[in-house]
């Protein structure tokens, strides 16, 4: 959790563009392995990986993916089937990372304002909102247009019938119960989202940048790998011999994932997500996979792309790419969420404390005023009562 300080912020006044310097052991969203020269995806596998000592392709490593921050899931319809953004929309995009780290570094914040600066900022501050000095900004700004890599023109694409379906009834299950609890923040920690719970983000959500703690590393042995996110902790063994994966009766915030080597590229089969930990929102269905593949687009660069193919789900499959940076001297820390999830119990003694008041007032003779649904769409646990959402690590 580190404050990044621009100076004197003169990139606010102007209209600078930065650009990456390279550093030996530290990757750059710049690098050729990140963008061929024609500002196109690098061929899968176009790098010659080096080996472990027993004979496997080595991804081993520390990987921080903040300067991957501002790219998008699926690309704006104005930018077309370009990967690289043009001048002005890098500008802008490095005009909204400035903007993020004047707000991190405002001298206005205090805890008496911190409502006021989530109400501004939306991640500064707040009840529920880390405080500033807890966030991380990209220190190099990518001209990656979204993450989204195939369709071609970088939009998902759309759900069956079946599943929009079954959004709108998760929808007003979540209204329903926001209703019930009637401005009542939680009645248990299920009326909160996996992610306030400190239970999961799920695969996508674990690996895509956060406002801090965004690394991943990985570590070999011999027929294995360890996929660790820093985020939550999460971590993956997985094995790396071509096994077949568990039958779904198995299922997983994280899913069941077995893996093999084609080349340089490991890639890895993850089924049996639970629904309650969706994929961009999505649960998956009992028919859904996600084909996972890693590798080293250059040396100091991961290579990470997911196929989400769910045909219950989706119209057609889509492939996402994140190319994150090496960089070894990375502070990472263990996320304590649990042992430091105050937040829990003190929504739910304040709850109690709110119903309390209100059986007080109605013994009063005091009418207690109906709920009515926040403009913002927030409501019982952010992320909806009982949604099992992404909560806060929503990209």
């Amino acid at each position: 959790m580190k404050r990044l300080i621009l100076g004197a912020m003169t990139a606010l006044a102007g209209a600078a563009i930065f650009t990456t310097t390279a550093v030996s052991g530290q990757g750059s969203v710049d690098s050729p392995g990140v963008m061929t020269a024609a500002g196109e995806v690098p061929a899968l596998g176009s790098y010659k990986v080096p080996k472990t000592p027993w004979g496997e392709p080595d991804l081993q490593g520390t990987f921080n993916a903040n300067d991957l921050q501002g790219i998008p899931m699926q690309r704006a319809q104005t930018v077309g089937t370009r990967y690289r953004l043009n001048d002005e929309e890098f500008k802008q995009r490095v005009a909204q990372r400035d903007q993020n780290v004047a707000n991190d570094n405002s001298d206005e914040f205090s805890l008496e304002r911190a409502e006021e600066f989530e109400a501004r900022f939306g991640t500064v501050g707040g009840a529920v909102s880390p405080p500033p000095h807890w966030l991380e900004r990209a220190r190099s700004v990518s001209r990656v247009s979204s993450y989204v890599i195939d369709p071609p023109d970088g939009r998902i694409p759309a759900i069956t019938p079946a599943a929009q379906a079954a959004a709108q009834q998760r929808q007003q299950a979540q209204a329903a119960r926001r209703r019930q609890l009637n401005g009542i923040e939680a009645e248990w920690t299920t009326d909160r989202s996996n992610y306030d719970r400190c239970i999961s983000t799920g695969v996508l959500n674990s690996i895509t940048p956060k406002i801090y703690n965004s690394g991943s590393r990985i570590v070999q042995g011999p027929g294995w790998v360890a996929f660790q996110n820093e985020m939550i902790h999460e971590t993956r063994v997985i094995p790396t011999d071509g096994r077949a994966n568990v039958g779904n009766a198995v299922k997983n915030w994280m899913g069941t994932s077995v893996g093999r080597w084609e080349g340089d590229v490991l890639v890895v089969e993850t089924r049996n997500v639970k629904p309650e930990s969706p994929v961009n929102g999505q649960p998956l269905s009992d028919e859904g996979v996600l084909i996972e593949r890693f590798t080293l687009s250059d040396a100091n660069t991961l290579d990470y792309r997911m196929t989400v193919n769910d045909p219950k789900v989706y119209a057609a499959p889509w492939t996402l790419r994140l190319p994150i940076p090496r960089e070894d001297d990375y502070g990472y820390f263990e996320y304590g969420c649990h042992e430091g999830n105050y937040s829990m119990p003190n929504l739910l003694a304040g709850s109690r404390a709110e119903e309390k008041r209100r059986a007080e007032a109605v013994a009063r003779g005091e009418k207690i005023p109906e709920y009515v649904e926040p403009a913002r769409g927030g409501g019982a646990g952010r992320g909806g009562a009982g949604a099992g959402g992404a909560g806060r690590g929503q990209n």
